[in-house]
């Protein structure tokens, strides 16, 4: 069984303190209707207009009956300011339960700072989802007009084991996702736009091939015999080639048992695609 820290243990006793509080500490729903990066970029002085954001707190200055937040959701960062007299009492005691990793809706109108920072003033809050293990947080300061991070979630080993962590601490790692899925759809649409046909190849398969590798070893307990991750998808798309679907292609996820590195994954993604009747 795992131990708890002090941390850990700490962030517990806040969720049986909301529980006590008759505060739903994993909230099924809410009405997010704006993003972090679409205020910022919409900021009118001349708006008074009123959002409804959700996402992660990620820093939290607490001035006793005031207290400012930044609040990141998948477009960004936002400032929060949330004071006692606007959210009342009990929902601002609430708020100083939670802690840095939690997720929290905010429904308020947008202003501008007096250090002209864009932000949201709290009209309502709720709490979203309370985290129960503290994120490595990244400090940020401005030295010299440069931006330097302390504190960084750098351990190559850990951000590729822990990618959700990765993702909430480290923002710029989802334009790595982001790029992908766009680069996926591209492909998609160009190929659909040539007539080609995409398919889907058998993941199990009785004979591995299409290349040279160490395959994944599975049984099939109804059929009683051992079938093997597949390592390419090529021999599939050839025999739909031959049985007259001219143009294929599929996005496949292969396998294959060997070595395993920053650039080698035993689970990978390949497109093949095949044609007939053309030489190149």
């Amino acid at each position: 069984m795992e131990e708890l820290n002090q941390l850990m243990l700490l962030r517990r006793e806040k969720l049986k303190k909301l529980s006590e509080m008759n505060v739903n500490p994993y909230a099924y729903v809410f009405d997010q209707t704006d993003y972090a990066a679409d205020v910022i970029q919409n900021f009118s002085e001349d708006e008074n207009k009123s959002v409804s954001v959700a996402g992660r707190m990620m820093s939290v200055r607490l001035m006793g009956k005031a207290a400012f937040f930044h609040l990141q959701d998948r477009s960004g960062k936002i400032q929060v300011y949330i004071r006692q007299d606007k959210v009342g009492e009990q929902n601002y005691d609430l708020f100083k339960l939670l802690d840095i990793g939690d997720l929290v809706g905010v429904q308020g109108s947008v202003f501008k700072t007096r250090t002209g920072e864009i932000s949201v003033i709290a009209e309502k809050f709720q709490l979203l989802a309370k985290s129960l293990r503290p994120l490595p947080v990244v400090k940020e300061k401005i030295e010299a007009e440069e931006r330097v991070l302390y504190d960084q979630f750098a351990d190559i080993e850990m951000r590729y084991r822990q990618r959700y962590v990765d993702l909430a601490v480290n923002p710029e790692v989802r334009h790595v996702f982001i790029l992908r899925s766009k680069i996926i759809t591209a492909i998609r649409k160009v190929l659909d736009a040539e007539d080609f046909l995409e398919v889907e190849t058998p993941v199990l398969q009785p004979i591995y091939g299409g290349a040279a590798a160490r395959p994944f070893v599975t049984h099939h307990n109804t059929l009683d015999v051992d079938l093997y991750l597949r390592i390419a998808n090529e021999l599939y798309l050839k025999r739909l080639i031959i049985g007259g679907l001219d143009r294929v292609y599929e996005f496949s996820k292969d396998f294959r048992n060997e070595g395993i590195d920053r650039f080698h994954n035993p689970e990978f993604t390949q497109m093949e695609l095949y044609i007939a009747y053309k030489m190149d």
